[in-house]
């Protein structure tokens, strides 16, 4: 993995291709991201980079994240995120990732924070049928069902499909397209859809598991 950037999911949108066709893409402002902190193997026993994103008001930090950013003559950033890269050497603290280190044909995998949907039962949090709409099933017909056996084992085995808190999750989507990079804009066109609500943080870096 060569590349990783951070930016924030803007919404959807659609691009036609030179052959009239129709590719729906995510639009996603990414970077400029600040290289905070350099792992080494001396010192860290492995090789990384930290990455910085999104400027806000230093009284939003606290003091051991401001005096952090502060050693790498950083502004007040509040998002950090640590990125394994096969050639962090060419990165030096205080360096800035602008969008253009991703260019159109790549592929990427992209992770964020699902929308939350909130308390929900089993129909809508594992896709569970209705109970038969018949006498003597109700009153109840979303409800989740059986249990198990009464006698044996008289207990509810763990991770039965239950009703639940539905999303906030941490999803990753693997090789997906890039469509188009506009560096003036500073946004990335990612064909197909990603995880997070409009204006969360993404991460995005190179596919691992390329697909043919």
């Amino acid at each position: 993995m060569n590349k990783a950037i951070i930016g924030k999911k803007l919404g959807m949108s659609q691009v036609f291709l030179a052959d009239g066709t129709m590719v729906p893409v995510t639009v996603i402002s990414a970077g400029p991201c600040t290289v905070v902190q350099k792992k080494t193997i001396e010192r860290d026993g492995y090789e990384a980079i930290q990455l910085g994103y999104q400027e806000v008001k230093e009284s939003k930090l606290n003091k051991p994240q401001l005096g952090h950013l502060k050693k790498a003559n950083a502004t007040a950033l509040k998002v950090l995120k640590e990125f394994k890269l096969d050639d962090c050497q060419k990165y030096n603290v205080g360096d800035k990732i602008e969008c253009d280190v991703f260019e159109q044909g790549d592929y990427v995998d992209v992770t964020g924070i699902t929308k939350g949907h909130g308390y929900t039962g089993v129909i809508k949090r594992w896709n569970q049928g209705r109970l038969k709409e018949t006498h003597g099933v109700g009153p109840v017909h979303r409800e989740v069902g059986s249990m198990g056996a009464n006698s044996s084992p008289s207990k509810v085995f763990p991770n039965k499909h239950m009703a639940g808190q539905y999303g906030v999750e941490q999803v990753t989507v693997l090789n997906l397209s890039v469509v188009k990079v506009d560096k003036e804009l500073g946004v990335i066109l990612i064909k197909g859809a990603v995880p997070g609500a409009k204006n969360s943080v993404v991460y995005i870096r190179n596919a691992v598991k390329r697909s043919k």
